[in-house]
């Protein structure tokens, strides 16, 4: 009790500073006190991995530790409730993902608009999901598996993170285009999903690239190919699906953003310096090593991002029928 109510008298001093202080000044102090970035997904995830990856630069940037929360439940929606009820001073942000577009379709109703609610901070990543199988499995290439899937109808079952995620969606985006049959099996978090895949309990995945990477290389997992409209350079010698599937494309990414009504200058202040990091040798090459490229550009310009993905990943949801637990 003693701690919560330090902890409160604390961000209430906090915030009577920065209330203290000229607007246009706002930037120049911030951050006052730590900055907590919440994170819809559990640890080891491929949110938490690029979170991890940013909020160093950032606490080595700005001066303040960056301190990843991990939120998970309702397909990032708890995480992002957090954020839309913080106060907009800059110091609570979220990790957006692809999965923040996918659900302003899957939920039926939600506590806030996305769009209107949470502020677009920095774009920082555009990933590839890679569809990954178990070793064991008799397909080794796209055609193989389309082939046995529909020569053995019901008897694939597929992993994802959760209903809805972008896993599953580019699962149901590969099952509309190809016109084959699997059976979706949602698991809590990625993590847990890998770990059946690797031990065979389920055959496929189409997983961000960010978690499964590692185990590709190590030959733990084959992958058959990945979801993004060119080839990945963390794995060049594997096949884009488009180039079995044509029109198929379906890329994740990363970025953060804050409450709305969050200052402007606050904002601006950690785009240019969320851009610095990736403008840097040692970000880039960080971000290659989880299969994503660099995604650098405005708040405006994140913003634009989001409003197209959420109308073009509607359409999907909308088609395969997908409905939130």
């Amino acid at each position: 009790m003693k701690s919560s109510r330090r902890q409160f008298l604390h961000l209430a001093i906090s915030a009577a500073a920065l209330s203290a202080i000229p607007h246009s000044a706002w930037a120049q102090v911030y951050p006052v006190r730590p900055v907590r970035i919440i994170v819809g997904a559990t640890a080891g995830s491929s949110p938490d991995i690029v979170a991890r990856q940013i909020g160093q630069w950032l606490s080595e940037r700005l001066g303040q530790p960056f301190v990843i929360e991990n939120r998970p439940g309702a397909s990032n929606n708890v995480a992002t409730q957090a954020v839309v009820d913080a106060a907009p001073d800059g110091h609570t942000l979220l990790l957006i993902a692809t999965v923040n577009a996918i659900n302003a379709t899957l939920y039926d109703k939600l506590n806030f608009d996305f769009i209107r609610d949470i502020a677009p901070v920095a774009s920082v990543m555009r990933t590839a999901n890679v569809m990954v199988v178990n070793p064991s499995f008799p397909a080794k290439t796209v055609p193989e598996f389309i082939a046995y899937a529909k020569a053995n109808p019901g008897k694939i079952n597929m992993a994802s993170a959760g209903n809805g995620t972008p896993a599953h969606i580019v699962g149901e985006m590969f099952k509309m285009m190809t016109g084959i049959e699997m059976l979706h099996v949602p698991y809590r978090s990625a993590p847990p999903a890998l770990t059946d895949l690797l031990g065979g309990q389920v055959q496929v995945m189409f997983d961000n690239m960010a978690t499964s990477v590692a185990h590709v290389r190590a030959g733990r997992l084959r992958a058959l190919a990945v979801t993004t409209a060119v080839r990945s350079p963390a794995l060049p010698d594997v096949p884009t699906l488009n180039e079995y599937v044509p029109g198929f494309e379906a890329s994740g990414w990363f970025g953060l953003g804050a409450p709305r009504n969050t200052p402007t200058d606050i904002i601006d202040k950690l785009n240019n310096a969320v851009n610095a990091g990736l403008d840097g040798p040692k970000m880039q090459a960080r971000l290659a090593d989880l299969g994503g490229t660099v995604l650098a550009g405005s708040p405006t310009g994140f913003g634009h991002l989001i409003a197209e993905e959420t109308e073009r990943w509607g359409k999907v949801v909308k088609f395969s029928g997908a409905k939130a637990d």
